[in-house]
């Protein structure tokens, strides 16, 4: 597969080679003219140095016959060495045209170097006549120097006149071919540029057609697409999508039946639940008429009776009331306690509750019906089935940031396995008469509730009682966990 990075890539690769192909081109052709061009322009400097070197050595001449000192007489001689320097590289010109007349205006050189050493020996020898003779011959030569650079000069550009024209027909014809390469690679890449605009915008286009097919709800026409790259790879991802959400349209139709047919099974059911409902008593009745018994017994002198009907009918009321909200500690002790009055008139001496409680400790917040469940699951398995009863000690500690809250019976216990499945949540058959919130929602409320898993410990073993430890955050991760203390 093709991918669409790598033909950006390869589309970039190809302009950049083209682009530096012509510029190697380019370059290789304007530095062999501009060679060239020195070449030739280097032949006219080298000319014009001979006239200055041989004015600056008669100039230098002059100066130290007029003052014959040793530092003009040094002056003279680098003049001298500078011209016959001069007299070498004019010497590299020769050609078939300038060959007389180059050979003529090295022995001018050669004369004027010549004439300048005798009119020094002249000087020296204090025959200043014949000295400004051969000054004036000097000075001659010189001007015959002068003479013959533009006389070469002349038989440069009258040789070199033909590069100079095919220079510039050069130049001429290499801007042409600028710009028809420049046309033809301009084109070219247009034509490359649309083949491989087509090969990424095609496929979308197929797959775009095919998206709006779908928002029309038509899941069942095919998706192709033609591509070898990322497209490929999308179109036959859509197309996995596309048979995904035809059958999940199917099997949503298919349940949508069910469901209208179970709708109405509901609607009978609820109709004979409403009917049902018609015999049940009200439960403010109920707690009206435990209201009205508990008073009666009072003025009756019934005093326990009456305090066990006020229990009753607390116990009813708390009970019946939302799972899902949070209560405080506080209410939580007092249902517990109205509960033990109703099992203390039960069993009697037989149920002895010992409590340690830090009032301070009794506004957290807990889930509802959290402590009277572990309290009955220690009457049902402590106290019910042992003839001498026994003991339920609940502590409420300050723990520092939490509230440890500990239910603790003298009873048989219970095994390593109904302990773990409380623990891990599963659900356990009732035992005895319970009210109907087991263990094991407590566990999973407070979890819930909390946001912890480890709020709660149950130590336990066989013959040596139940430790229930519960230890309750001071602050909740999140106060919207209100809404979600039962939901499961």
């Amino acid at each position: 597969m093709i991918g669409i990075q790598r033909k950006i890539w390869t589309l970039t690769a190809l302009v950049m080679f083209i682009m530096a192909a012509i510029w190697i081109m380019l370059t290789y052709y304007n530095q062999k003219t501009q060679d060239q061009y020195n070449d030739i322009l280097q032949r006219y400097l080298n000319m014009n140095e001979v006239t200055a070197a041989s004015r600056q050595t008669v100039n230098s001449l002059n100066i130290y016959l007029l003052t014959p000192t040793e530092g003009n007489l040094s002056s003279l001689r680098r003049s001298e060495e500078e011209l016959r320097n001069t007299r070498s590289s004019v010497g590299l010109l020769r050609n078939g045209k300038n060959d007389f007349a180059l050979t003529s205006y090295i022995n001018l050189i050669d004369s004027l170097l010549e004439t300048t050493d005798r009119s020094v020996r002249f000087k020296s020898e204090r025959e200043s006549e014949e000295a400004t003779r051969t000054f004036a011959e000097a000075t001659r030569i010189s001007r015959y120097i002068s003479e013959m650079t533009l006389q070469l000069l002349d038989i440069e550009l009258n040789t070199y006149e033909h590069f100079y024209r095919s220079i510039i027909e050069q130049a001429q014809e290499l801007k042409k071919l600028g710009i028809w390469i420049l046309l033809s690679i301009t084109f070219g890449l247009l034509l490359f540029t649309y083949w491989f605009s087509l090969s990424i915008t095609r496929p979308v286009q197929q797959l775009t057609k095919a998206a709006q097919e779908l928002a029309k709800g038509r899941f069942e026409r095919q998706i192709v697409v033609n591509s070898t790259d990322e497209i490929h790879f999308l179109a036959t991802t859509f197309e996995r999508m596309r048979i995904n959400i035809n059958n999940l349209i199917y099997e949503i139709r298919k349940k949508a039946r069910l469901e209208s047919e179970l709708q109405q099974n509901r609607l009978l059911l609820q109709e004979s639940q409403l009917r049902s409902l018609q015999s049940q008593i009200n439960p403010h009745f109920l707690f009206n008429i435990l209201d009205t018994l508990s008073k009666k017994a009072f003025l009756e002198g019934a005093e326990e009776t009456s305090d066990l009907l006020v229990s009753v009918a607390g116990l009813l009321r708390y009970n019946l009331k939302r799972l899902d909200r949070a209560v405080t500690l506080y209410d939580e002790v007092r249902v517990m306690r109205q509960y033990m009055e109703i099992q203390s008139a039960r069993f009697t001496d037989r149920l002895n509750l010992v409590t340690e409680i830090d009032e301070k400790c009794l506004s957290v917040q807990i889930p509802g019906l959290t402590l009277q469940p572990i309290v009955e699951n220690a009457v049902i398995h402590a106290i019910e089935p042992s003839e001498s009863g026994g003991t339920i000690t609940v502590t409420i500690a300050d723990g520092g940031d939490a509230v440890w809250l500990t239910i603790a019976d003298d009873g048989p216990g219970m095994s390593e396995e109904k302990r773990t499945g409380i623990l891990e949540e599963r659900e356990m058959q009732p035992e005895g008469h319970s009210t109907g919130i087991g263990f094991g929602n407590v566990v999973r409320r407070l979890r819930l509730f909390y946001g912890i898993k480890d709020v709660i410990e149950i130590d336990s073993g066989e013959g040596r009682g139940v430790r229930v430890l519960l230890k309750l955050p001071k602050t909740r991760r999140s106060d919207n966990d209100d809404e979600a203390a039962d939901r499961g």
